[in-house]
């Protein structure tokens, strides 16, 4: 599974079964839900100069008592442990500093005392770092934690703006899409409120998730852009649920949802 960081900043490919888990700011957790195994943590920082990547590590090697210079793939690491204790079981916290050019990044491995550390290395060893002279990715990847606090919040307004102006429940069944289309041709919303018409989308996505077997959301990186869309299955076939709605309200074009929603199953049964 590829992870691309906010801003194309590096990316990772982490084990299948494993996801990305809300954490502090400017850091991104993995690990597996179902078998815990151990929690990978990375973060990247940008330096003033190139060489920002490499003092960093030098800086580890000497201030940090024990680290040592090892080789995790292609990357030369400043590498140490840290060992605690938490609720009588202990832990040890694995950490690698590394990076390129102007970005360092830190990752760390806290893991149950003694167990291996080969899932970790192995995420590290598939790092890349966008260097200063590195053009922005273009790329679709699974939905990361940004992309669906995105999707959340522009869900949540449009059901509840749905359920305030229809006085019924939005179950994401293929009949909401008439109840969107109702409050849409409300006029209560003018052509300027963007965030309104993407929420929309986006609840129109959502009954496509919940109605067509194998559609699902994943991140779009497309160079400076990044944005929530849906994929069906492994396929080429896109859906851009927040510029769906949107685009047509912006150019004064009519938006006919049952129109979308059966063009859209017919191209999903013709991949069948």
């Amino acid at each position: 599974m590829k992870y691309i960081a906010p801003g194309s900043w590096f990316s990772l490919e982490y084990p299948s079964g494993w996801r990305e888990f809300e954490d502090t700011e400017d850091s991104f957790l993995f690990y597996n839900p179902d078998k815990w195994g151990g929690n990978f943590r990375i973060s990247a920082f940008r330096g003033e100069n190139r060489s920002y990547a490499r003092e960093c590590v030098d800086y580890e090697l000497k201030q940090t008592q024990g680290a040592r210079l090892v080789k995790v793939g292609g990357w030369d690491c400043a590498y140490s442990t840290e060992n605690f204790q938490e609720n009588g079981s202990w832990y040890t916290t694995h950490l690698w500093v590394t990076g390129k050019d102007s970005i360092s990044v830190e990752c760390s491995f806290t893991v149950t005392k003694g167990e291996s550390i080969k899932v970790a290395e192995s995420i590290l060893a598939s790092l890349w770092v966008r260097g200063d002279a590195d053009k922005p990715l273009h790329e679709v990847i699974p939905v990361r934690v940004l992309e669906i606090d995105v999707i959340n919040e522009c869900f949540d307004w449009a059901v509840s703006t749905i359920k305030k102006q229809l006085t019924k429940d939005f179950t994401s069944s293929e009949a909401d899409v008439q109840s969107i289309q109702k409050v849409i041709d409300s006029d209560k919303f003018n052509r300027s409120q963007r965030q309104a018409w993407e929420s929309f989308g986006v609840a129109f996505g959502a009954i496509l998730v919940n109605e067509m077997d194998g559609m699902d959301w994943v991140t779009v990186i497309d160079g400076q852009k990044e944005f929530p869309a849906l994929r069906f299955a492994d396929t080429d076939l896109m859906v851009y649920p927040l510029s769906l709605v949107w685009e047509k309200v912006r150019r004064g074009e009519a938006c006919d949802l049952k129109a979308e929603y059966a063009r859209i199953r017919s191209e999903v049964e013709a991949l069948l």
